[in-house]
């Protein structure tokens, strides 16, 4: 086994092997002057099961270009197998046609990482589950959910419940309610336009509640600021924004300092901002070991549902 880092997250990568108590294999990514990726193994990599980190999270387009390439890299330098391990994969959201003459991008982006020569892919907390079905070839889908809850479990809340900021995170939310014995709310929410939502009623008591709102990422924070300040408004006593990608772009951390959640808990499967706002209570949550153990688990053929919590 032989795990390679792209320049996607290289912090987490460099956990990953910490945890699986391996040196990383030596690699040269760089750029040409004209902004072209080359990448060099140094190597020898003949009949290797070689993995790769490299979240394809913003600038999406360059760390995925650069994924593909290593991946080619890989392949004619006669790895026995490639795994991509993609904790945040770029174009999830884009996984279906909901008006005439567009693209099924998340779908493209599945046929190019599997023409480019991967056998495996490993993602965290997909966008959207039906992703999976969109690779020809072997996927395995993590979640963020025990990382996250080891954190959840240790804050003692005294009156939880669980959020969700929109019907679509509902399934996310309740796999949380059901681990820390609560119930669920979910906000009525209109989208405006891709970066402003409108929120409506709460369907649940949050009144006087410890609220964790639940999401798979914080982009623009649209819709998590939202259901921030209607959780406020319907009395809730303390309010978390909780998502696996904090990809924060944009004014986002604007929007949700404007919002005043008591903290934000996110994942490290995209690089940490170093403009967080301190009044932010920005909290990262560390999935080296798992992503650890989930290569483990594969490369010993285990099952890794057992990792599923």
């Amino acid at each position: 086994m032989r795990i390679f880092i792209g320049n996607a997250h290289r912090e987490l990568g460099r956990n990953i092997c910490q945890h699986l108590k391996v040196e990383p294999g030596r690699i040269d990514v760089v750029r040409f002057p004209d902004s072209e990726t080359k990448v060099r193994i140094i190597d020898d990599v003949r009949g290797i099961n070689a993995y790769i980190i490299q979240p394809t999270c913003p600038p999406v387009n360059e760390n995925l270009m650069e994924l593909l390439i290593m991946v080619d890299a890989l392949r004619r330098a006669s790895a026995k197998s490639i795994t991509a391990v993609i904790p945040y994969f770029g174009y999830a959201r884009q996984d279906r046609k909901h008006e005439g003459r567009v693209p099924i991008t998340a779908k493209l982006v599945a046929n190019l990482i599997a023409a480019s020569g991967v056998d495996r892919v490993l993602c965290i907390d997909l966008h959207a589950a039906q992703i999976q079905g969109f690779f020809d070839i072997m996927m395995d889908h993590l979640f963020a959910l025990p990382a996250l809850m080891g954190y959840l479990r240790k804050l003692n809340l005294e009156k939880p419940i669980v959020m969700a900021p929109d019907v679509g995170s509902m399934k996310m939310a309740d796999r949380y309610a059901k681990h820390l014995g609560c119930g669920v709310a979910v906000v009525q929410k209109r989208r405006i336009s891709d970066d402003t939502v409108e929120t409506g009623h709460v369907i649940g008591d949050v009144a006087d509640k410890d609220v964790i709102i639940t999401d798979d990422m914080i982009t623009s924070a649209g819709s998590m600021a939202a259901a921030i300040k209607t959780a406020r408004e319907h009395g809730a006593r303390t309010v978390r924004a909780m998502a696996t990608h904090g990809l924060f772009v944009g004014n986002a951390f604007e929007r949700l300092v404007e919002a005043g959640p008591t903290e934000v808990i996110v994942t490290d499967t995209v690089p940490p901002q170093s403009d967080v706002p301190p009044e932010l209570k920005l909290h990262v949550i560390s999935t080296a070991s798992l992503i650890a153990e989930a290569i483990s688990y594969i490369h010993r053929n285990k099952s890794i549902s057992l990792l599923f919590v």
